[in-house]
């Protein structure tokens, strides 16, 4: 027997394996439970919180990464919205983006002027749009383009919201002074002269704060609540006696159901009873829409539906105030300078929309209604007929048709014209640029933007290449042509002038004509 107490006289490699072979059960099996604990805690700190799918932990993440998800400066609630298409599209959903604010009590983030065509919604009668979701994506894109390569042109830089804001409790900041709260950046980096130099780290930071606030990983509780309903299903009402949830008069077709493989069913909601006060939306901090623009169709109304409140005097009165908003003084200066130095005599205004989308398959039809339009007019003034021709053709292009035939007829017609180049538009151009209307919005609200944020971005943001603002003058000339107005049917441009004329922006410019 052996003594066990006495040594054994045992090689040290053999004595080894007996005391591993004693430990090996649970001391391996402890080992790697440890090693999976570590492993777990070092995956689990470097992944982005954003990638959690539930609430809590997305609610945590955020919290973290913008301080103001969670806690409202000042009890401030905020509405943000992806416009698209050009800027007679994008200024009809600032309007109705306002009327949203108004109803349901939230400060309007106040977006930029998008390029022409940098988003697409698709067609509405068609049911063929981008979700909220996707269009949401696009824009937040397309605005971080526009402050890195130094063309970021805010609404407020060429509509003069002041007299709305001033005169009903709509409130509104800028985008660029939310966002740099919000997200907790430095926006004025992003604004250097050198396109595309911008730290790396600030535009991936600023992507990352866009696909959180356009809903990507979903609603997030008292941060944010993204509003995916469209017009594909919804027709957003207000303080009507209809039901709420009742069918749109408007519906797919059998045809297009069976076509398309579409269930879609549009139903009519009051706005204020499915976002405002009570509801899930209303204690988010952030209420983010897709597009909201709308048009009439077959009766109805493809997307909002509110065009009056009769229970609510505040909101009547904001709908009148929003069907014409005005340019800023700057360019209704210029346009009416030019109708006074340049033309010097009543003129008609000839809106020529002849090469986007549908309209180059027109020009004989548009030619057409053109000539009858000059051939009343010239039953009633003396030759030449003084005309300002507002178009998209090129000049080099109109020999062949009747806008050549028009400016070789010196004898009847005398036309006028504008163009980027010229001296006007350029001195205009840097006036607006250096005059900085919109990042005076928000400056007074308390708490989540200070003074110091908004000086940095009026001194490194104001656009380094001048802005486009050639459209605006030239609607605004339209708007002082005494003689009548000829547009092109179907053009959104010619409509907004319409507007202007029907609420005599260029008043006192028509009295100084009858003066002369």
């Amino acid at each position: 027997m052996f003594n066990l107490n006495k040594p054994i006289a045992t090689p040290k490699l053999w004595g080894k394996k007996k005391s591993q072979q004693r430990r090996s059960p649970f001391f391996f099996l402890s080992l790697f439970l440890l090693s999976l604990i570590f492993l777990f805690f070092l995956t689990f700190t470097s992944i982005p919180k954003s990638l959690f799918s539930s609430s809590s932990s997305k609610t945590t993440a955020l919290s973290l990464q913008f301080p103001h998800c969670e806690i409202r400066i000042s009890g401030e609630k905020f509405l943000w919205y992806a416009p698209h298409s050009g800027f007679s599209n994008q200024l009809s959903e600032f309007k109705n983006a306002v009327l949203m604010a108004g109803i349901l009590n939230r400060t309007l983030i106040i977006p930029p002027i998008l390029s022409h065509h940098a988003i697409a919604l698709g067609s509405c009668p068609k049911f063929r749009v981008q979700s909220p979701k996707e269009i949401r994506v696009s824009v937040w894109d397309h605005v971080i383009e526009l402050i890195t390569s130094g063309r970021y042109v805010s609404m407020a830089d060429i509509i003069d919201i002041s007299s709305v804001l001033s005169s009903s409790h709509v409130r509104a900041i800028d985008f660029r002074v939310f966002v740099s709260s919000w997200c907790g950046l430095d926006l004025d980096l992003a604004c250097a002269k050198e396109p595309n130099t911008q730290p790396t780290y600030l535009v991936d930071s600023l992507k990352q704060c866009g696909l959180l606030l356009s809903g990507v990983d979903g609603n997030i509780d008292r941060c944010l609540f993204s509003v995916d309903d469209d017009c594909r299903t919804t027709v957003w009402t207000y303080g009507n006696d209809e039901a709420d949830g009742a069918l749109d008069s408007f519906q797919p077709n059998e045809q297009l159901k069976k076509k398309k493989k579409i269930s879609y069913v549009r139903r009519r909601r009051d706005v204020y009873k499915t976002l405002g006060p009570g509801s899930k939306a209303d204690s988010a901090t952030v209420l983010a829409f897709g597009t909201l623009f709308t048009a009439p169709y077959k009766g109805s109304e493809l997307y909002i539906d509110i065009q009056k409140a009769p229970r609510d005097s505040n909101i009547q009165s904001l709908i009148k105030k929003i069907k014409f908003l005005p340019f800023v003084p700057e360019i209704i200066s210029v346009g009416k300078q030019f109708a006074v130095q340049t033309v010097k005599a009543p003129f008609l205004c000839a809106q020529l929309r002849l090469l986007d989308g549908q309209f180059k398959n027109h020009w004989e039809a548009t030619f057409s209604d053109l000539k009858q339009k000059l051939d009343s007019v010239s039953q009633t003034v003396s030759r030449p007929i003084h005309v300002f021709v507002m178009t998209d053709l090129p000049r080099g292009n109109w020999t062949g048709n009747y806008l050549g035939d028009l400016a070789k007829d010196s004898t009847n017609f005398k036309l006028y014209f504008m163009n980027e180049e010229d001296s006007l538009v350029m001195e205009t151009a840097k006036k607006l640029a250096l005059a900085g209307h919109g990042l005076r919005f928000g400056s007074s609200l308390g708490g989540i933007e200070s003074t110091d944020t908004v000086a940095k971005l009026q001194k490194h943001c104001a656009p380094h290449i001048l802005p486009d603002i050639l459209l605006f003058i030239e609607e605004t000339i339209c708007s002082c042509g005494s003689l009548g107005f000829f547009g092109t049917a179907g053009s959104t441009i010619a409509d907004n002038i319409e507007i202007m004329r029907k609420f005599s922006s260029c008043s006192n410019q028509r009295e100084d004509h009858k003066m002369m």
